[in-house]
């Protein structure tokens, strides 16, 4: 039966409830940096089990030692690489490679056929399509899909609720 990995980034110490529905149904959740919250890692954990890699702006939290700021695994009988930043992912190996940092979404096929994506931000997007996440559809090492989507933006809130580390561009 294939699995449901949820991608998400950048949500920068802010869980949105439009983020937390989408989050239902996953049955794994890659985070790639600026989490932000031991609370929110907390909060990711119980509804699914959660790999996350460290961020520019994680300093200062204790997430546990599985934690670091580049994170190898094996999942669905894929090779899974996550780092905040894309130029320090090694695309010579490996099944998916997932990085944040640039709250941009996208996602692609290398030369080599690894899937490389970056999910964007569910909190402070920039892209005027507004927050994103990313899911991947895998089964027995294979992806059978992988996509964006699209959040509806959260308007009740504002900078200060978000709370987190966030240093503007």
């Amino acid at each position: 039966m294939a699995k449901q990995v949820a991608v998400i980034s950048d949500t920068h110490g802010y869980l949105s409830e439009g983020l937390l529905d989408a989050l239902d149904g996953a049955d794994l959740i890659v985070h790639a940096g600026d989490i932000c919250s031991e609370s929110d890692y907390r909060t990711l954990q119980g509804i699914a089990p959660v790999k996350l890699c460290l961020g520019n702006n994680d300093w200062g939290y204790d997430y546990g030692p599985g934690v670091k700021r580049h994170i190898h695994f094996l999942y669905e009988g894929a090779l899974w690489q996550v780092c905040h930043y894309e130029e320090k992912l090694d695309l010579m190996w490996g099944s998916i490679a997932v990085c944040g940092h640039t709250h941009k979404p996208f996602f692609e096929h290398t030369k080599r056929g690894i899937l490389l994506m970056n999910p964007g931000s569910p909190t402070y997007p920039r892209t005027s399509k507004g927050p994103s996440i990313g899911w991947i559809e895998i089964e027995k090492g294979k992806v059978l899909d992988a996509r964006i989507e699209y959040l509806a933006k959260d308007e009740d809130a504002d900078d200060e609720d978000r709370g987190g580390f966030f240093f503007g561009w």
